[in-house]
């Protein structure tokens, strides 16, 4: 649950936390989201919490703060921080080739050119390495992010990135089967590199990935509501997702396949359901140097390196889903870095902020300069491909992603200078 927003706290302006919460509900007014959880924290103190518009538009159940939420890609930072834990016991290293622990990704092959034919390929110059995989960097992709025959052969393989009926051992065979886009190490080329690592994770542990999540982090975090599935007397508590219906002009629900049970395929890159509560948990354990709740989950130098960039200037300037994130942006293990948040999507804190979001509009930032956590969770679905950039900026029916940069500067300009 979301604990009590102290009052009186002296460092936000209190009138301008109270009107965010009528801009972000204009959101709901006007049909372009259903509803809207957001949560901020300041020096670990709750200072805003609102639960804004429908959980569900068709039976009228309102939004409420425990809602469940797909988040998708903020996913891979809870992945990222399993394999540092591994990588502080001497378990992994970074520059350990994958293939000591999955031999499917051996003897990789490369295409030519990216969007050529799938036999024209040549040798990998090196294998595919762990920090290939946490600053995806290993040359796999998405089907939505690849090009020309081979997007077409990762959806035959591999199917749905996070809602997939296949095993873990069925799924890295059949990723291991398919070329490589680009030689390991070049360019970031964001896709299965976190679901692999997710994988990898539990061969190094002799358990499934999802066990390794729930003992080593999901439990001793406290995240009660987190997990790869909703159970059934958890499930009036989901939020339902929409997207923008064109030929009707309004929000229509997208229906997902719920699992009755804990299912094989756990991907590390998409696949939890959580609350806002439960991922600030998270979020707060990496504002405190890796501590939460009196338990040391990595080291402060661990967490220093986590926040470091690792992307090399000609790789920056490669765009990421059609946007220069780069130019704004580094990214490090397994998260997003900000360097300047003016005009910036992802990011809106002080340098050194860190964020990843989630294809369905959810989105967190730990900002250490002014020890702020925020998130913001909503279930809205654009369009995905290479382009996602210029989607949701001008597309139609993307509208309500307006809403995040709103609730991102609605806090920040509610914090007072100094603080």
């Amino acid at each position: 649950m979301i604990p009590d927003i102290l009052p009186g706290n002296d460092h936000f302006d209190p009138d301008k936390l109270a009107a965010l919460r009528a801009r972000l509900q204009a959101f709901v007014d006007s049909g372009e989201l259903a509803g809207i959880v957001t949560l901020t924290s300041h020096r670990g103190e709750i200072v805003q919490a609102e639960a804004i518009g429908w959980r569900d538009i068709e039976t009228h159940s309102p939004m409420r703060h425990d809602a469940l939420f797909r988040i998708a890609s903020m996913t891979k930072p809870i992945t990222s921080v399993a394999a540092l834990m591994l990588l502080e016991e001497g378990k992994i290293a970074l520059d350990d080739p994958i293939e000591r622990w999955v031999p499917e990704l051996a003897d990789r092959r490369v295409l030519r050119t990216a969007d050529g034919p799938l036999d024209d390929t040549v040798p990998a110059e090196r294998p595919i390495t762990i920090e290939d995989l946490l600053t995806h960097r290993s040359g796999i992709a998405y089907a939505f992010f690849s090009e020309g025959p081979l997007q077409a052969a990762y959806e035959r393989a591999l199917g749905d990135p996070a809602l997939n009926s296949m095993t873990a051992e069925a799924w890295l065979k059949a990723l291991g089967s398919l070329p490589l886009a680009y030689q390991p190490g070049t360019r970031f080329h964001y896709g299965h590199s976190s679901d692999l690592l997710g994988f990898l994770i539990g061969r190094v542990e002799g358990k499934s990935f999802r066990d390794v999540l729930l003992e080593r982090i999901i439990g001793p975090l406290g995240m009660t509501d987190t997990d790869f599935w909703v159970p059934p007397d958890k499930r009036e508590r989901i939020a339902s997702l929409y997207a923008y219906d064109d030929r009707a002009g309004q929000l229509a629900k997208v229906d997902w396949h719920k699992f009755d049970a804990p299912p094989s395929y756990t991907p590390g890159g998409g696949g939890l359901i959580s609350t806002a509560a439960d991922y600030h948990c998270f979020v707060r354990m990496l504002l405190q140097d890796g501590e939460f709740g009196g338990t040391l989950f990595l080291r402060p130098e661990t967490v220093k390196l986590m926040r470091t960039n690792r992307l090399t200037s000609d790789q920056r300037t490669i765009p990421f889903a059609g946007m220069p994130l780069w130019r704004t942006n580094g990214f490090g293990l397994g998260v997003s870095l900000a360097e300047d948040g003016a005009d910036n999507p992802y990011a809106c804190g002080a340098p050194g902020s860190m964020t990843w979001p989630g294809i369905f509009g959810t989105w967190w930032q730990a900002d250490p300069v002014n020890d702020l956590a925020m998130i913001y969770l909503i279930q809205h679905q654009v369009p995905v491909s290479a382009g996602l950039g210029a989607t949701v900026a001008t597309g139609r029916g993307a509208a309500g992603r307006r809403a995040l940069p709103i609730f991102q500067h609605g806090i920040y300009g509610s914090l007072k200078a100094n603080c």
